[in-house]
């Protein structure tokens, strides 16, 4: 049985970018572009008309640019994974993207390796964000907490432990630094991830940023 194609929109004002951007997702196995847009207005559009999978979504472009399109899209989501494109981007548009619904950032001159890689790990419901990223975004939240829903049943030591996963420590240093062994906080990360229903490091650190989750700086008692 032949595997479900992974349907794309692109969104770009540039006409050669999206040509040749078509032409490298075409030539991949398993990938099929449905649609093409030209402003930010009308990608929001063509993407609930199609309902792709992925929206390739350029930062900058008329009509807005690409979070005047997220934001119009998260009056009303669809589910679609949008990868935003772009030349060059700050730390306080990265956190407004993500913020927004944007489930990855791709540099335009990533290698083509990488994009394909995002396009199917934001598929497979993993975020395709750089780690500084997503701890600047915990730390522009720390204000504004609010943890609701399957949240409230973590405990304090389970909350440690997220706090130094989106820091990036590895699980020997959070042992470490809790006075845990290894294996103990290898149990308490699998009854976060049973409790938040996520199933990776970088997708607990995501669900920690969108719910507001931790109520206090990072650092380990």
């Amino acid at each position: 049985m032949t595997p479900t194609p992974i349907r794309i929109v692109i969104a770009d004002d540039h006409p050669i970018f999206r040509a040749g951007l078509r032409r490298l997702l075409e030539s991949e196995p398993g990938m099929q572009v449905v649609a093409e847009s030209s402003d930010a207005v009308e990608a929001a559009r063509v993407a609930r008309e199609h309902l792709p999978d992925v929206l390739l979504l350029d930062l900058v472009m008329p009509g807005g640019g690409g979070l005047a399109t997220l934001r119009a899209l998260a009056h009303d989501p669809i589910p679609t994974q949008v990868i935003l494109l772009t030349a060059a981007i700050d730390r306080a548009e990265q956190l407004d993207a993500v913020q927004l619904g944007a489930r990855g950032i791709v540099t335009k001159e990533t290698a083509t390796t990488v994009l394909l890689d995002s396009i199917r790990a934001v598929v497979a419901g993993e975020l395709w964000v750089d780690r500084d990223a997503v701890r600047d975004m915990v730390a522009a939240l720390q204000r504004h907490p609010a943890r609701r829903g399957p949240a409230a049943s973590l405990t304090r030591r389970e909350l440690d432990i997220v706090a130094a996963i989106v820091d990036g420590a590895s699980n020997r240093e959070i042992a470490e630094r809790c006075g845990l062994r290894e294996q103990t906080v290898k149990n308490h990360l699998q009854r976060i991830f049973d409790k938040l229903g996520v199933s990776s490091r970088l997708e607990l650190a995501s669900y920690a940023v969108h719910h507001k989750l931790l109520e206090y700086p990072f650092e380990l008692p």
